[in-house]
């Protein structure tokens, strides 16, 4: 490793923004960062080296940034989320039941291969796509949205502490124990920061430092996240279940805004890029081009995930637009193929197949984002729009973060 590989690598992400230019960024910054590892990559020129140790730890760090990410936009403290959280429950627990026969139908589709994966892959979501898109569509004070998310969010939980556990069955009870163990101390963290937030001294401090930006918030977020990594690791589980936790645990305390744009700032600005091309580069589309069942099962994935996630919708009422936008998919299927290549539970091919499945997710829920919009039900008079916030509140736009 050298700043000559690292500005290579920095140089493969801008990528990203470049085929950004003319799309909406949350669908196109992906493709291109992933795009330009594969050209660097396995499958072009051979000039990074995924397996290389620095190479390879920079990336863990990007992947617990992208799960710390995820959970930060999971909406926990969005006003009316409860309203919709029974149905979009119903409709995750709908979709997860649907996904379990439609894993089985993908695997013997396409001649075998891994159907707890990809049960896994069709029930998950990704709150980190929804809910720009529904941002950028100005639906964040809208009836179904409110429900959209609440589904996505709930479905986003159980794939990533569920995920360790599907990949690694024979090694379930100390994957368990390991999440556990980061699950207790994500817990003990949230309630001393609660009985903490209000003392006068610890807001005189957060003022000191904002004044002063000494970014005091972003330190304890990345030290509490690099710590409890450090103990999945020892303790057998995975980091995304310690990234994920500790985004979710920033997102219920309701972290300043310029903790978001501060971690916009060092996670979309060079970690989570970084992590993008170096699973680019691990990619083997050679291997995707040379199986035709492989680029079935991309197409399989894809159309299974749209049945899942429509039925779900109208089974509980909702439109087909709202099942569209509920398919989006990032964090999880990088998470497989991460884990997957590390325990040679899949090969490079199945990796190529399942991002390829899940960045046509992206097109599909800014399609169905779109259609939401123009059909807009806007909270009625017992949740006024005024009551809603914005993200912005919150979170960064998708424009912030990206």
């Amino acid at each position: 490793m050298s700043f000559g590989v690292l500005a290579l690598i920095v140089l493969a992400g801008l990528a990203g923004p470049a085929l950004a230019v003319a799309r909406p960024a949350l669908v196109s910054v992906v493709v291109g960062e992933l795009l330009a590892g594969v050209v660097i990559g396995r499958s072009g020129f051979g000039w990074l080296h995924p397996d290389q140790p620095t190479v390879a730890f920079l990336g863990q760090v990007g992947f617990a940034m992208l799960m710390f990410s995820a959970g930060l936009h999971v909406p926990l403290r969005q006003p009316g989320l409860t309203s919709g959280l029974r149905r979009g429950a119903v409709a995750a627990a709908i979709a997860a039941a649907l996904a379990i026969p439609a894993g089985l139908a993908a695997a013997a589709v396409t001649s075998g291969g891994h159907p707890g994966i990809y049960a896994l892959l069709l029930a998950s979501g990704s709150a980190a796509i929804l809910l720009p898109v529904l941002e950028e569509r100005r639906l964040l004070d809208d009836r179904r949205a409110l429900t959209l998310m609440a589904q996505v969010a709930l479905a986003d939980i159980a794939a990533i502490v569920a995920l360790p556990l599907v990949l690694q069955p024979g090694k379930a009870g100390r994957a368990a124990l390991g999440g556990l163990l980061v699950a207790l101390c994500i817990v003990a963290l949230l309630g001393l920061a609660r009985l903490l937030h209000d003392h006068l001294w610890v807001r005189r401090v957060r003022h000191m430092s904002k004044r002063r930006q000494w970014a005091l918030d972003l330190r304890l977020s990345l030290l509490i996240l690099f710590g409890l990594a450090w103990i999945a690791q020892r303790s057998g589980t995975s980091v995304l279940v310690a990234g994920f936790g500790v985004g979710l645990m920033v997102s219920a305390i309701g972290g300043p805004k310029r903790l978001f744009r501060q971690v916009a700032g060092i996670g979309a600005g060079f970690f989570i890029p970084l992590f993008f091309v170096v699973l680019g580069s691990r990619i083997d589309l050679r291997a995707l081009g040379q199986h035709p069942s492989l680029i079935g099962l991309a197409l399989v994935l894809v159309a299974a995930n749209v049945l899942v996630h429509v039925a779900a919708a109208r089974l509980t009422g909702q439109p087909t637009a709202s099942g569209l936008a509920a398919t989006a998919q990032l964090g999880v299927p990088a998470a497989v193929v991460t884990l997957g290549l590390q325990l040679h539970v899949l090969h490079t091919g199945q990796g190529a197949a399942i991002l390829a499945a899940a960045l046509a997710t992206l097109a599909l829920c800014s399609w169905g984002g779109g259609r939401l919009e123009a059909t807009r039900e806007p909270l009625g008079p017992e949740a006024p729009i005024d009551a809603v916030p914005t993200a912005s509140n919150s979170a960064p736009t998708a424009t912030e973060t990206r």
